[in-house]
Parts: C-alpha cells; structure tokens; sequence
C-alpha cells in the first residue's frame, strides 16, 4: 500500500486518472432538490418585491399623450461655463420652442419639426423631453443666440459679479460671489467659488 494511502485512508489522485470512464451520479439528489427549491423561493420573493415597488411608481405616473399638430416645447440642459471638479455645473432643464408635432413614433416618442439652427439634431425625441407649450411658463428660454449640441445641451455664461461672501468650513474658509447667468429665467443668480470665477472670467472682476 503507498504511504499516501496509509496516511490520508484515501488514494492518491494524479494528473492522469486511470479510474473508469462513464456518468456518474451525485451522492445526494436530495441536495440538489433543496436547492432548487431555495432558488425557486428566492425568486418568486424578488418578482413580488419588483412588483410591489412596480405598483408603488405607477400610482404616481400618468400617461403623457401628444397629437399630430400640437405645439410642445424640447426639454434642453443648460451648463454653467465653468469647470468644477472636472466636470461642467449643470444648471435646472430649461424649455426651447415650440415646435409641432409631425408624427407619433411608437408608444412613447413623438417626431417635430425643428428649424434650420437644429438641424444637426435629430427631430424624433422621447415624450419625458417634451411639455405642452403654455403661454406663461417661465422655464422657457429663446432659441436665438444659444448653441445646441446634439445631446441638447447648451452653456450658459455669467455677465455680472453682485456680491461676494466667504463661507466659514471646520478647516477653512471659502470665498464666493453671487453670480448672474445670461439666458437664465426665474431664479438666474448663483453663487460660485471666487477663485474658479476668477480664473475663467476675469473680465468680470474688472481691473
């Protein structure tokens, strides 16, 4: 008998198996039905979790419909023009438009008809981007002089420094200036970092 198996009671197993070939069943098929069974739980508790939160979301939904010739405004997201973190501040949606309504595509995208400076976009959007046009609906900004790219983003840029303050931290304080933003309806005033104004609008500041 090798030492091996007088040591550990078994034989020892070898990159070459010299056992016989063929099926072999598992020791236990009542594990295997446990678990399946386990599995089957599990799952049936997940989808009745999805649809609880499922019937939760849908009390507060509702359907938003369009017809062909309505007049709806496109939902664009304005940038603050300064880098922050490395990435651009983004500012609350704004509304462009109006524009009708050319076609119903699908259940939940509808197709416009755009003017010349949108070309470059494509004219079939999502209905979560469009509102119904309102004569009073203070979102909306004009289309002349803004710069849309085709992921409807636009940057807006400041024109006026108002005020400044310094805002105390635990460790350290941080100077700020309320800023006022070109383009902007309702609320247009922000207040933004003093040095991150100074170093990509130092026309503002003066000399």
């Amino acid at each position: 008998m090798p030492p091996y198996e007088m040591l550990y009671g078994r034989k020892c197993r070898t990159p070459v198996c010299w056992g016989e070939v063929g099926q072999r069943e598992l020791a236990s098929k009542d594990v295997v039905d446990l678990t399946s069974r386990k599995i089957d739980i599990i799952r049936a508790r997940l989808k009745a979790a999805q649809d609880r939160q499922k019937a939760y979301a849908d009390k507060r939904r509702r359907p938003i419909e369009f017809q062909v010739g309505d007049l709806v405004m496109l939902k664009v997201s304005p940038w603050k023009g300064i880098i922050r973190f490395r990435k651009r501040g983004k500012l609350s949606p704004r509304f462009i438009g109006p524009f009708r309504i050319l076609a119903r595509v699908g259940e939940v995208a509808y197709q416009l008809e755009l003017p010349e400076e949108l070309s470059a976009i494509h004219n079939t959007f999502h209905v979560s981007y469009l509102r119904k046009c309102l004569a009073d609906e203070s979102a909306y900004v004009p289309l002349e002089d803004l710069v849309i790219d085709d992921k409807l983003n636009y940057v807006e840029t400041p024109i006026a420094i108002l005020d400044h303050k310094v805002k105390k931290l635990r460790n350290k304080e941080l100077s700020q200036v309320l800023v006022k933003w070109e383009h902007r309806k309702g609320s247009d005033l922000t207040w933004e970092l003093e040095e991150d104004m100074r170093l990509y609008y130092p026309h503002l500041f003066g000399t």
